[in-house]
């Protein structure tokens, strides 16, 4: 068995210092003391106690395991006996709902809300190689896509997201992981808000999920651009409707049972918004209805997902009457000068 971190949350936030010094984020890195404090406080979130405890509880493992960054799973190969099995399992279920995966530890299979390999297998072809870059990904979740970024052989990746159990998923995730990314790989529990303005410091940055939520989406554009290097490369995926370049729908109080929906653009729409917030090279990769097999109730998610946010009359229609989620990903680049 290899030796256990005393504490492995006071261990990533060290790693995550050092990081920051690494690649220069030293504007940044004067912040981290009070953003982590206000992200992970435990006053403000009831239950970060109890998930933390699970984490600083998860077994050993031995040194001899393969773990697989670039395939469908999150994969690490690692004999378990049945009592450490048994262990891992009652712990990864009290960081429960697990929404983005999957993910192999051993023989457990974490069988997540959303196939997010299925939406990587769509978006990947069409990215700028992400080896030796540096990646941020923002609202990443739970971290699975940061951990394909890292497999596909980015230098650095960091999630940012303001959700603490998604923040303890990932150090969970980060347990059997272990060193085999070379610890290139980071969660900071903070919002594209917290980080510093005009940065310029990333070569690819994802956003995928998170400008339906924002009642400023331009605002939003614009401070993703402000995180990238001239040149860079944003990976923009959000929720579309058909239409044409004037399309964009505001839903009402709720879009598929989803509180603070704000903006639905078409595709076009969306493109046109890249180009008045000053990206170029602006290209639509990816336009997908979701599907009942891509994002769904699990063992792991015992929640309400989308079956129960459709019309069971009609699925191409939301329980509101709007259409259906469509996604769509959309690569734009950073001008050079």
């Amino acid at each position: 068995m290899t030796e256990r971190v005393a504490d492995p949350l006071k261990d990533a936030e060290h790693r995550l210092y050092l990081a920051f010094l690494e690649q220069g984020l030293t504007r940044w890195l004067a912040a981290l003391p009070e953003q982590l404090a206000r992200g992970l406080d435990r006053q403000r979130h009831g239950d970060l106690p109890a998930w933390e405890k699970a984490v600083g509880k998860l077994p050993a493992l031995p040194p001899e395991r393969q773990v697989t960054l670039d395939a469908d799973h999150v994969s690490v190969d690692l004999a378990f006996d049945d009592a450490d099995r048994r262990r891992c399992e009652n712990l990864l279920r009290i960081l429960m709902p697990w929404r983005k995966g999957p993910y192999r530890l051993g023989d457990l299979t974490i069988d997540t809300e959303w196939h997010s390999d299925w939406k990587w297998q769509r978006v990947a072809p069409h990215l700028s190689p992400l080896a030796g870059r540096r990646v941020l990904d923002v609202g990443g979740g739970n971290g699975y896509h940061a951990w394909r970024m890292a497999g596909a052989g980015a230098a650095f990746v960091l999630v940012i997201d303001p959700s603490p159990r998604f923040y303890c998923q990932f150090q969970a995730v980060r347990h059997f992981v272990g060193a085999a990314d070379d610890y290139r790989t980071h969660f900071l529990p903070v919002g594209i808000e917290d980080v510093p303005a005009r940065l310029a410091a990333f070569d690819t940055v994802f956003s995928m999920g998170v400008l339906y939520h924002r009642a400023s989406p331009l605002e939003h554009l614009l401070q993703l651009k402000d995180t990238l290097r001239p040149g860079g490369e944003l990976v923009l995926e959000t929720l579309v409707v058909e239409g044409d370049a004037q399309t964009v729908f505001m839903p009402g109080e709720r879009y598929a049972s989803m509180p603070n929906v704000y903006f639905l653009p078409s595709s076009k729409a969306l493109a046109h918004w890249l180009e008045r917030c000053g990206f170029e090279a602006i290209r639509c990769v990816d336009e997908t209805v979701t599907s009942l097999d891509e994002q769904r109730a699990t063992d792991w998610m015992t929640f309400h997902s989308l079956a129960d946010f459709l019309d069971p009359e009609d699925r191409s229609k939301t329980v509101e009457g709007h259409p259906a989620p469509r996604r769509a990903t959309l690569i734009a680049r950073k001008p050079a000068r």
